[in-house]
């Protein structure tokens, strides 16, 4: 499974994420609000532990935004409060479950695992950005109808950015999408993976500058004509 953590406390994400690393999970670790919503809204995750106290925007905040953007991922909120109120709040937000602080690691691992066994909801069947499609289903990109062929790395950045396509997402916050892809990936070598899903996109009939470069920031998706 590929596993978000959204966690700003160390003390907390480092062990559980080399915990679930060690049964054979990819884990990201994202560390506040804003930077979690945006990888979960890629939706290439099995589950999302998402703790309810972080900096930019707060847990409950990003679930109710992830939800309202019909995403089915499931979410396991991190809570240190107690009060039956504030559990109701993470479960009136969208979460499917929670857990409490201090938690115990072998408890979390069969609660994520019994997230994984509920039916999920069917992602919506195409995504729409001008004339480039996504197609979840399948896995496919097309443009005008045409399939873009791209490797998994190009496929997890164009992913992200067609998910959030306002967004601008730095060199890092791409590299980090790709980790499972590319352990390797720096700065760089994001550029080339960019200048590869542009000419491809090209190649399918579309503008070369599908993906804008934001002069200091990152990159997003081109408005949509």
């Amino acid at each position: 499974m590929r596993i978000l953590i959204v966690e700003d406390d160390q003390r907390i994400h480092r062990p559980l994420a080399e915990h679930l690393r060690r049964q054979h999970h990819a884990v990201d670790v994202v560390e506040d609000g804003l930077n979690g919503y945006a990888f979960a809204g890629a939706g290439v995750h099995d589950v999302i532990l998402l703790d309810i106290m972080l900096p930019g925007i707060d847990g409950m905040e990003v679930c109710r935004r992830l939800r309202s953007d019909n995403a089915t991922t499931p979410i396991l909120m991190i809570t240190s409060r107690e009060s039956t109120g504030d559990k109701v709040s993470a479960l009136d937000a969208g979460a499917d479950d929670y857990v409490v602080k201090p938690f115990d690691l072998s408890e979390l691992s069969a609660r994520i695992r019994a997230l994984c066994r509920r039916p999920r909801e069917s992602q919506p069947p195409v995504l729409s950005h001008g004339d480039l499609r996504l197609h979840p289903g399948n896995r496919v990109f097309t443009y005008s109808g045409l399939p873009i062929a791209l490797t998994p790395t190009e496929y997890a950045i164009l992913e992200m950015l067609m998910r959030s396509p306002t967004q601008i997402f730095s060199s890092s916050m791409l590299r980090d999408k790709v980790a499972g892809f590319d352990s390797v990936a720096g700065q760089e070598t994001i550029k080339t993976h960019i200048t590869n899903v542009r000419r491809k996109i090209q190649a399918a009939g579309g503008p070369r500058d599908t993906i804008v470069s934001v002069y200091g920031a990152g990159y997003r998706l081109a408005d949509a004509g």
